[in-house]
């Protein structure tokens, strides 16, 4: 095979990894500019709103790195496709649900589809690029998944608005269709190395944050006397335990209990996992707020969203640029005090007749700072660890910040109150004003707890968890 045939055939997996994952990547974003119009078309309650987003978020979180290992030893391409094809069935799924309940289940199945597909994308473009490539490969990844957080919005704005909240969802599948075949002929297979698989480690993690996730839920309606939020709450903390127990025991765990010994490894997953929970939190609730307390229509809404989402283009660069100079400890604790800044300015002006340009400056400020911070954290995070570590380490980073996303609604939804299910836009401003002062708590919080990373970049920290395996990687030809 000649180089240039070795050129497009590797273009062929960027170009079909990368799609593939910004479909999954949209439909963690696109939903929340359609919440008004679900909660309105299936009569539901801000408690079901909550679901529908964090059962994508919660089956997404705990299943990436049990994917990972499926692919590894079962085929990535096959594994890819299958989470493909399941995305795209659960995706018609939530196209015709005919209530909450439905649109919830199906929601947990798109999760279970993207926790294959986004993290094997990842592991075929590495496959097919050398090392001297790869790195350019993974940025442009990188960089068109993340278109998600700024189409997202103005997508799902449009479709919710221009035809109906269900085309969000009809439109997954025809690209599937096409998506499919293509990765068959055009992407070789590979494995990886087989290592076992931490089936129990996945059921304590699963129990335990559904656990808490369902206690908290529970208690923003019933209040926290109630013995169902109370058992449900300690039976998510106890399977917690018992979850670190058992990592500390298996001979290959998912979440190795030794990364969390190195401070720069901790420090930067307790951050990450404070402003991601600041960030979902928002992202639930400011669409909202711009629907129900400014009565933007849902594509008003999501251009509205610009001034923030925008940021991560501009910033995140800046950040990474940075890293060299300032450290990481420096950059975190600058752009989680930026975004708490900007958080709190929202809580204080956030009002029905508020004219729009007043968010516009405290939008950006939240955007940059928190754009800032993302690629000081993950690299911090990577750089703790050693090098044949470093694929887990992304995987645990990935699974906490969705698990953050997760608590971050429930946390702001319980703030916000009564009023998210009253349709008054002065009520609903006023609880959305006190769950973005929680937002900027959090971000505090996070900031300090960033006084724990390293000054600047520095050898990984930590040895290999295990001894070195050497990856198969298997070829076929295209269709077979």
């Amino acid at each position: 095979m000649d180089k240039s045939h070795d050129t497009a055939a590797s273009r062929w997996v960027l170009v079909l990894t990368s799609v593939a994952s910004l479909m999954v990547a949209l439909d963690a974003m696109v939903v929340t500019m359609a919440l008004n119009t679900i909660h309105a078309d299936l009569r539901t309650s801000i408690e079901a709103l909550e679901w529908t987003v964090n059962a994508y978020n919660l089956t997404f979180a705990v299943l990436l790195l049990t994917g990972t290992a499926l692919g590894d030893r079962f085929g990535r391409r096959r594994l890819f496709m299958a989470g493909l094809g399941l995305f795209m069935t659960a995706s018609a799924g939530c196209a015709l649900a005919e209530d909450a309940a439905w649109l919830i289940a199906a929601r947990a199945l798109q999760g279970v589809g993207a926790a294959l597909v986004m993290p094997l994308g990842m592991a075929l473009l590495g496959v097919a690029f050398p090392r001297e490539q790869r790195g350019k490969a993974l940025g442009i990844f990188s960089s068109i998944t993340g278109i998600a957080l700024i189409a997202g919005p103005l997508v799902g704005g449009a479709i919710a608005e221009g035809i109906a909240w269900q085309w969000i969802f009809w439109i997954n599948v025809p690209i599937g269709l096409i998506l499919l075949p293509l990765i068959r002929t055009r992407i070789p297979e590979s494995v990886g190395p087989r290592a076992p698989l931490d089936i129990g480690g996945l059921v304590l993690v699963t129990g335990a944050a559904f656990g808490v996730i369902w206690g908290l839920m529970s208690s923003t309606r019933h209040g926290w006397s109630d013995p169902e939020s109370s058992a449900s709450l300690a039976a998510g903390i106890v399977l917690g335990s018992v979850f670190v127990a058992w990592e500390k025991s298996v001979s290959a765990p998912m979440v190795p209990m030794s990364f969390f010994r190195v401070p720069a490894f901790s420090s930067a997953i307790a951050a990450s996992w404070l402003f991601y929970a600041a960030m979902y939190g928002t992202l639930f609730l400011l669409p909202q707020f711009l629907q129900v307390g400014q009565s933007a229509t849902p594509l008003g809404a999501g251009l509205r969203l610009l001034p923030w989402t925008a940021t991560l283009f501009v910033f995140a660069p800046i950040g990474g640029n940075l890293i060299r100079r300032a450290g990481e400890r420096r950059i975190v604790i600058i752009g989680l005090l930026m975004q708490a800044a900007g958080m709190v300015w929202v809580a204080l002006v956030a009002r029905p007749d508020l004219p729009y340009i007043g968010l516009v400056a405290p939008l950006i400020l939240t955007g940059a700072g928190v754009s800032l911070a993302m690629p000081a954290a993950q690299n911090a995070i990577l750089g703790a660890v050693a090098p044949t570590e470093i694929g887990k380490a992304s995987g645990i980073f990935n699974m906490f910040r969705y698990l953050g996303g997760a608590f971050g609604i429930v946390v702001q939804v319980a703030v916000l109150g009564g009023a998210a299910n009253v349709p008054s836009a002065e009520s609903f401003s006023a609880g959305f004003a006190r769950a973005m002062a929680t937002a900027a708590a959090l971000s505090l919080v996070g900031a300090i707890v960033a006084t724990g990373l390293p000054r600047r970049s520095s050898e990984p920290q930590l040895p290999a968890t295990s001894p070195t395996t050497r990856t198969r990687t298997r070829t076929e030809l295209p269709g077979r």
